[in-house]
């Protein structure tokens, strides 16, 4: 007997319902990217051009992430695809990851090259960019914070915004410090700062996207106590071939088998146990194979 919710009508995944604010702070980005790449490949600013660079994986990871959740929405569960599309949220949450490494480490190139002969940048043009990049960065900001909290997809591009809003911050301080004291190192430091805070940040945006990709056990989740908790049910006897996964941000997934003991309602069990994973582990879909004595045997003549 078991329990399958494989081909029921698609929910919707924890990113889907910031389709509205994905395609504002899209917009918005896109506007102020094409701004700093001009300021920056007009004074020659490394710390403009690493956040103008920054602002394009922005542009490109807020399109990507906005790509994945339509093409979920759009594309359901169906017999060939038995989970949709829902995975292309947590491969846009990892090619951004990619696209910052890329970025911090450019900027760091850039900047060892510059060692010895750093270019002159004019202070106002900089500063300028640097104002209005904490402007577009702060929108965006807003729009994306609270969706971060739910989604991998969203966090990741969350963490770009974020990078960019701490960037256009550092770029205002260069601005500041080339004016007031004309040091031409300031540029180059500040980026470099930049590309250094960002990395950190981007490889455990990797490590959890990675970790869903591998499926393994969600990191809140203690695998152990759930396989605890069945095996405590009334009439429960062993429970075995147990999986827990994340399919994409917001849903977690079970499957297992349930050994009864002599003379238990089987329906019974698999109604106590897709509860407790339910309430107690906010798993609801589950699939669940509740089998007797006879049938467990099979399982442990298998080689995985």
């Amino acid at each position: 007997m078991g329990h399958d919710h494989s081909h029921a009508q698609a929910p919707e995944s924890a990113s889907g319902k910031y389709v509205s604010r994905l395609a504002l702070a899209l917009a918005i980005g896109g506007v102020f990217m094409i701004v700093e790449f001009a300021i920056a490949f007009a004074t020659s600013s490394l710390a403009t051009l690493s956040d103008a660079a920054h602002m394009l994986t922005d542009v490109v990871g807020l399109s990507m992430a906005l790509g994945a959740i339509m093409l979920a929405k759009r594309s359901a569960p169906t017999f060939t695809r038995t989970f949709g599309y829902y995975r292309g949220e947590v491969l846009a949450a990892l090619a951004n990851a990619v696209l910052l490494f890329v970025v911090a480490g450019y900027v760091l190139v850039e900047a060892i090259s510059r060692i010895g002969e750093p270019p002159e940048v004019p202070g106002w043009p900089v500063l300028i960019a640097g104002v209005a990049g904490i402007g577009a960065n702060v929108a965006s900001f807003l729009l994306l914070r609270s969706g971060a909290k739910e989604s991998l997809n969203i966090r990741g591009a969350y963490l770009e915004v974020v990078a960019d809003l701490i960037g256009s911050v550092g770029v205002v301080i260069s601005a500041l410090i080339t004016l007031t004291f004309g040091w031409l190192y300031a540029d180059m430091i500040i980026g470099v700062l930049i590309g250094l805070w960002v990395l950190p940040r981007t490889f455990m945006l990797a490590k959890r996207s990675l970790r869903i990709l591998f499926q393994h056990s969600p990191d809140q989740l203690d695998v152990e106590l759930v396989s605890a908790a069945l095996e405590a049910l009334p009439g429960v006897d062993n429970v075995h071939d147990l999986h827990v996964w994340t399919l994409t941000s917001g849903m977690d997934v079970a499957s297992a088998h349930i050994t009864t003991a002599d003379g238990a309602d089987a329906g019974v069990v698999l109604r106590a146990a897709q509860d407790i994973l339910a309430v107690e582990y906010k798993i609801e879909h589950a699939t669940l194979q509740v089998e007797g004595p006879d049938s467990a045997r099979r399982c442990n003549e298998l080689s995985w």
